[in-house]
């Protein structure tokens, strides 16, 4: 007990206590303490990882490969991104239903949660195009006015300068793009699916993307009218006077012939 007090009166008594002390408290919030975000966030993608592997392997892999590199039957997707998938996948294009000269929109068949964690494994394999954020494709405070001058100059050529669609070679086609959402127009723009050229923001910044969205917005809703009546993919009066060229011009031939029969005959009594 004397040798125990010695100890305790010890200069350095004080110190060594606190440090335990100290050592103790720390063990202690390590073991009970939650994670910090940056590790929750850590966990919650390898374990969205995990699960779109499965998914893939069941919908996918036959076509692309078990691994992601491509087969004869379909290409690679090693550095294609999570925003190819969020698109192929949301707009239903994939998994294709057959195969033909392109794959048609179709109601997806798996929950956005599901397309969300293939899209975190297929990035796992390769860096590219991310998902855009509701912000980055959100219409607000965007140009219209510079939005149709950037589809009609990069866009029109294939999808009507109102994004009606159109016809390619070899029984490809540019679908129309009134009823497609503003996340899967900006993923179409980043990633460049089937027969479209890819515009990333080094060609086509965040801001244009918004102000091509808006336009389309802007001339597919259905509260705007056609100041010429019948639409015809936006060209608008050109409708009615196809219509007038064709029918009363047609007509007015009619007339002249029958006129001209008439006239024949009466010479002829």
């Amino acid at each position: 007990m004397k040798k125990l007090s010695v100890r305790r009166r010890h200069p350095l008594a004080a110190f060594v206590v606190l440090l335990l002390a100290l050592a103790a408290t720390g063990g202690l919030y390590t073991a009970f303490a939650p994670a910090d975000k940056a590790q929750a966030e850590e966990t919650a993608q390898s374990l969205a990882i995990e699960e779109g592997k499965k998914l893939y392997a069941v919908g996918c892999s036959s076509c692309h490969g078990t691994g992601g590199q491509g087969s004869s039957d379909g290409p690679s997707l090693v550095g294609v991104g999570s925003a190819a998938v969020d698109f192929q996948v949301g707009t239903g294009r994939m998994p294709l239903q057959q195969p033909g000269a392109q794959a048609p929109s179709k109601p997806a068949i798996y929950t956005q949660a599901e397309i969300d964690q293939m899209a975190a494994y297929i990035a796992s394999l390769g860096a590219g195009p991310t998902t855009p954020t509701a912000k980055q494709y959100s219409p607000e405070g965007a140009d219209i006015a510079n939005g149709g001058t950037l589809f009609r100059n990069n866009c029109a050529q294939c999808h009507n300068f109102v994004g009606k669609g159109g016809a390619l070679t070899n029984g490809k086609y540019a679908p129309d793009l009134e009823d497609v959402s503003p996340k899967h127009i900006y993923e179409a723009m980043q990633t460049g699916p089937q027969n479209m050229p890819s515009f990333p923001d080094s060609v086509l910044p965040e801001q244009e993307k918004k102000d091509v969205i808006a336009y389309l917005q802007t001339v597919n809703t259905s509260e705007s009218d056609s100041p010429g009546g019948l639409r015809l993919g936006g060209i608008g009066p050109v409708a009615e006077g196809l219509f007038a060229w064709i029918f009363g011009l047609g007509a007015m031939i009619a007339v002249a012939v029958w006129v001209a029969a008439r006239t024949a005959k009466a010479k002829k009594s």
